[in-house]
């Protein structure tokens, strides 16, 4: 079939994209849907430091590819052998597939299911194969096995959730990737109980979800940190109990004497390696450093090795927020019917598909939490 995506030919072009135009929508065709997988026109498409870290190189893939992977949609088709989805049906997507089969998957940790990972690493869908074709009959990668970034897109069954169709889309799509990596990172990874306190680097689309999981879970005091005073207002709004200025000389010396000597926990949703040391220094004796953001695979991190027995501190990664996806997109859906998880309240632009650029401009100068395509 017919369709139109934004297509990724090259990495690295110079700000600003609105001019140097990285991403290009052009006419692409869209092959239908093989065995387990599903054919879903898309609705709505979150913006993603994800989907940047690939326009800049700091994470690269290959090209050409058609990027994008946090969405929600329709499924219009389903290929031989799918059971547990219907045509008709809304999905958020996942952007890692689970295979079900590895290790891992069998593990329950299927965030670092290694036929995924190397689908992904690949830009294929799970099964290996590409479903892209441009103009000139060239194929296109897969986008973490999504492309969201596009009006109609195949995807893997073990890529997709269903969820309820009343949900509206532009909401839905956060909870495929702001709201499974950051809400997931208090819950799953942290383990955030009740009374413990946080202190949260980045307020974005990830590190305010991880603020309203943090809320969620009952922690306190919960102190957001951000250089963007707009973002910090927001962090306030939505429950952080305190405030700092990330740019404050004395920011780390802030957040002790709020915290009683240091936070039982401290996310980092930057992707920084400076920040994350920044985070590791934040805990108290016995703290526990998550580390949510994805810096260049060049970049090294430096902490005391010693402070690692002699102060029981630890330091864990979260992957998609440690999720089991089709267990936790319902419970985090539950919490938002709730009015737990206000996760609307993040989103702060709502654009065509044709304004990629800009949307990228806005996210690179921190100028938007989330950003909305709507398809």
């Amino acid at each position: 079939m017919e369709t139109r995506g934004a297509v990724l030919r090259s990495m690295g072009a110079e700000m600003p994209y609105a001019e140097s135009l990285p991403l290009r929508v052009e006419p692409l065709q869209l092959e239908p849907p093989g065995p387990g997988e599903l054919l879903v026109r898309v609705r709505a498409a979150g913006v993603c430091h994800s989907d940047l870290s690939v326009v800049n190189a700091s994470r690269p893939r290959p090209v050409p590819m058609v990027l994008g992977h946090e969405a929600a949609g329709d499924i219009e088709a389903v290929g031989a052998g799918v059971t547990d989805f219907t045509v008709g049906d809304r999905v958020v997507f996942s952007f890692v597939p689970s295979c079900g089969r590895c290790s891992f998957c069998a593990e329950g940790r299927p965030v670092l299911c290694a036929p995924g990972a190397a689908a992904n690493a690949a830009g294929t869908l799970l099964s290996g194969a590409r479903r892209w074709r441009d103009a000139e009959g060239q194929a296109c990668h897969h986008h973490l096995g999504v492309s969201a970034f596009a009006e109609y897109t195949v995807v893997s069954e073990r890529s997709a959730v269903r969820i309820d169709p009343d949900l509206p889309a532009e909401v839905a799509a956060l909870f495929g990737c702001a709201v499974m990596t950051g809400v997931g990172a208090a819950v799953n990874t942290a383990s955030v109980r009740p009374g413990e306190s946080v202190v949260i680097y980045g307020m974005g689309g990830v590190g305010l979800a991880a603020l309203l999981g943090a809320v969620a879970a009952g922690a306190w005091p919960i102190v957001a940190v951000d250089p963007v005073a707009e973002k910090l207002a927001l962090a306030q709004r939505l429950g952080a109990s305190h405030v700092v200025q990330a740019r404050d000389d004395d920011a780390l010396t802030q957040i002790r004497e709020i915290t009683g000597g240091g936070a039982d926990y401290a996310l980092e949703t930057v992707g920084s390696e400076k920040v994350l040391e920044q985070a590791y220094f934040a805990t108290a004796r016995g703290g526990t450093t998550v580390t949510v953001g994805l810096p260049h695979p060049d970049r090294m991190l430096q902490i005391p090795a010693v402070s690692l027995v002699a102060e029981e501190r630890s330091l864990r990664g979260s992957y998609m927020g440690s999720a089991v996806v089709s267990r936790d997109v319902p419970r985090f859906l539950a919490l938002y019917r709730a009015g737990r998880l206000p996760v609307h309240e993040l989103l702060t632009h709502r654009l065509a598909l044709d304004d990629i650029n800009l949307a990228f401009d806005r996210l690179a100068r921190a100028e938007a939490v989330r950003q909305v395509i709507l398809l």
